[in-house]
């Protein structure tokens, strides 16, 4: 038994003697030993170039462990701030006070060795205080996913006039059955006022109860702790105050939704919520995905106005949030994202020429627009905007339809040529001044006829706001 210490002593000083040996070693031709026994030909040893190539290989991957471990342990850091409601009270005290010590020996063990990986709370530093900050409130919604395209449309409390359930009747109006299938269609009420998100939401439930139901349409709001402080922000590009307010949120909505929506389908497109869309729109946007699906393709451009039909990949939408969350105090939101092509394609010391390009091959316009701007009055208080998209089609202003013979009267008068009997032989849609109380249109059938149903639709894309206003309407049996 005594021999073993002796022995082990021996085989220690003999690898020590070979370590010193080979790393002292200079390596001389492939195959050949030059170490501690000059002359004589020994086993090969790998070619140190590999190996010292395979160290940093190693060394990167360790990197990248790091990074990840930093990113769990900022979770778990998150975690352990938020009270366990789901475990009973029993075992909730043991449960933090475990977590949290976990947590504290985890980030002294990762101190020494990696930074933070940065991630939304390096932007929005204030959501660290609220844990529950970037959990969206779903107001009204069925969970849906899977689907082809996903609608993000972000609105807010305007002072003058809302276009919200304009812009939804006009997505919905022209669907199939199959499309409405395969579609989701997100309203983000961008306010923590949460009476008024509850009324925008109602205001949609009651207007479209079976799109509501179905799952086709959802309405989420952000958490009342997600903003920050907006006084603090600094004036640039000669913008006002309050101007600069307005874009900075319009950033922080814009990458809300997008990080909401990311899971849900294939495509996202952003739009806004004064727009209309282009009758059978959805046919041609799947048309054209089809068409382009091999290009490499950051987004497709469905309008030529801002930010309105911008189609992105799903799976691109982490990449382009964080993108905008990182600059969301600096630039407006159409700004950024040329940024974004900018820092993957253009060469510094190539001209602007080649620069748009390269741009010009992530973004592919379609002809003509799908979407068109119709709001007056912008979401910034005291603005006026007459944007149109000049590549729009002129969209129908009325849809014809086969009427029963029939007497016609009103106490409307009407403009131009635009007549109540040219609205019923379908030639013309009827346009009048503006109706003050007790005026009435009477349709007298001269023989009594069975009717299954009927339908009036006031307003159109051109004046959404050019429609009956508390209007009743009164059937008279002919077996009265």
């Amino acid at each position: 038994m005594r021999c073993y210490p002796v022995r082990l002593g021996a085989l220690l000083a003999l690898l020590a003697v070979l370590t010193v040996s080979w790393i002292r070693s200079v390596p001389g031709r492939p195959g050949e030993w030059t170490g501690s026994v000059p002359g004589a030909p020994g086993p090969k040893t790998p070619d140190l170039q590999n190996l010292y190539k395979r160290l940093l290989v190693a060394e990167e991957l360790g990197g990248q462990v790091n990074k990840d471990l930093s990113s769990i342990l900022e979770q778990l850091v998150n975690i352990s701030r938020t009270p366990n409601v789901s475990q009973p009270v029993s075992n909730s005290s043991l449960t933090n006070v475990t977590s949290t010590e976990a947590v504290k020996q985890l980030r002294a063990d990762l101190s020494h060795h990696s930074f933070t990986q940065p991630n939304i709370y390096l932007y929005m530093p204030h959501l660290r205080q609220h844990p529950d900050s970037l959990r969206p409130n779903v107001v009204v919604g069925k969970g849906r996913r899977g689907v082809s395209i996903v609608f993000g449309i972000p609105t807010v409390k305007r002072e003058k006039q809302s276009y919200l359930i304009n812009t939804l009747n006009s997505l919905l109006s022209s669907l199939t059955a199959a499309q409405s299938h395969d579609l989701l269609i997100i309203v983000f009420v961008a306010e923590t006022d949460s009476e008024y998100v509850s009324s925008v939401a109602q205001t949609i439930t009651d207007s479209f109860p079976k799109e509501v139901q179905s799952g086709l349409m959802e309405v989420v709001s952000p958490s009342q702790y997600y903003y920050p402080n907006f006084t603090t922000l600094k004036e640039t590009f000669g913008d006002s105050k309050e101007r600069v307010k307005w874009r900075t949120k319009q950033n922080l909505d814009f990458s809300f939704l997008m990080l909401y929506a990311q899971d849900k389908g294939t495509y996202y497109v952003q739009l806004e919520d004064d727009v209309v869309a282009k009758t059978g729109y959805y046919s041609d946007m799947k048309a054209f995905v089809t068409q382009t699906a091999s290009d490499e393709w950051l987004y497709l451009e469905f309008s030529q106005l801002g930010f309105i039909g911008k189609m992105f990949r799903t799976r691109d939408l982490p990449l382009i949030a964080e993108f905008f969350l990182m600059f969301h105090k600096d630039k407006p939101i159409d700004w950024l994202l040329d940024h974004i092509l900018w820092v993957k394609v253009c060469n510094p010391e190539k001209d602007n020429k080649d620069c748009d390009q390269q741009k010009a091959l992530l973004k592919q316009r379609y002809k003509p627009s799908l979407f068109q701007h119709v709001g007056l009055h912008s979401s910034l208080p005291g603005k006026i905007q007459q944007l149109k998209d000049k590549d729009f089609d002129q969209q129908p202003l009325f849809r014809a339809h086969k009427n029963p013979a029939a007497d016609l009267s009103s106490s409307l008068k009407h403009y131009q040529h635009h007549s109540l009997s040219r609205l019923y032989n379908g030639e013309d849609f009827l346009w009048a001044l503006t109706p003050l109380r007790d005026d009435y249109i009477l349709f007298s059938f001269p023989q009594p006829i069975h009717i299954s149903g009927f339908l009036f639709r006031s307003g159109n894309v051109k004046t959404s706001a050019d429609k009956f206003y508390n209007t009743t309407v009164e059937v008279l049996p002919g077996n009265r």
